[in-house]
């Protein structure tokens, strides 16, 4: 997430020349895209729905932006990629406002992606400069926000303690996840007998 922020807030906020579009598309699709579907994967393998479909949104986004990018790399404003950004952002703060729930932090990230899209589409549909350099600043916010959960995430699982506040919410013990009783009473799973 950090690192498709930066490349798209530079190219944004005029840091990369609006030529480099075709350099930035490789980064957008060779990095955000291919780790966070990895992610989206073993999320759902973890029985986490939400955070998959949250990451599964945000590679394809990524990976749309980036195929935007290779193929109009000259083009100011894109409205249909305005038109892609908009719903993908909405849809990231309802998924943000579900993981919040639990898990506050991954979820803050999720929110301000969400608004990086918004604006981002905002300013694809209108060619309004004030839109696209508040996307920009929003990415650089994610950057930070993104960075102090890796940090915190990291730390943790390393210790084998939190060292930073993660804010999560609820147990969430691994002897829950790995007990076979405890799976007949999830959501989905059926009664045979």
């Amino acid at each position: 997430m950090a690192v498709a922020s930066v490349a798209q807030s530079g190219l944004d906020l005029g840091w990369v020349a609006p030529g480099q579009g075709r350099a930035v598309a490789l980064i957008l699709i060779s990095v955000p895209f291919v780790l966070q579907l990895l992610a989206c994967v073993f999320s759902y393998l973890a029985r986490d729905g939400a955070t998959g479909a949250t990451l599964g949104l945000l590679a394809t986004t990524w990976l749309s932006l980036g195929l935007v990018h290779l193929a109009y790399p000259t083009a100011s404003t894109t409205p249909a990629l305005g038109l892609l950004l908009l719903p993908a952002g909405a849809m990231l703060w309802l998924s943000a406002a579900t993981i919040a729930l639990t898990k506050p932090l991954p979820a803050a990230v999720f929110g301000t992606a969400g608004s990086r899209f918004v604006l981002a589409g905002i300013y694809e549909l209108s060619s309004v400069g004030v839109w696209r350099d508040l996307a920009g600043v929003i990415g650089l916010a994610i950057t930070a926000v993104a960075g102090y959960c890796v940090l915190a995430f990291e730390l943790e699982d390393q210790g084998h303690r939190g060292l930073l506040p993660t804010f999560r919410r609820g147990s969430g013990s691994p002897e829950a996840a790995t007990d076979p009783r405890a799976l007949e009473r999830e959501a989905g799973v059926r009664r045979l007998s």
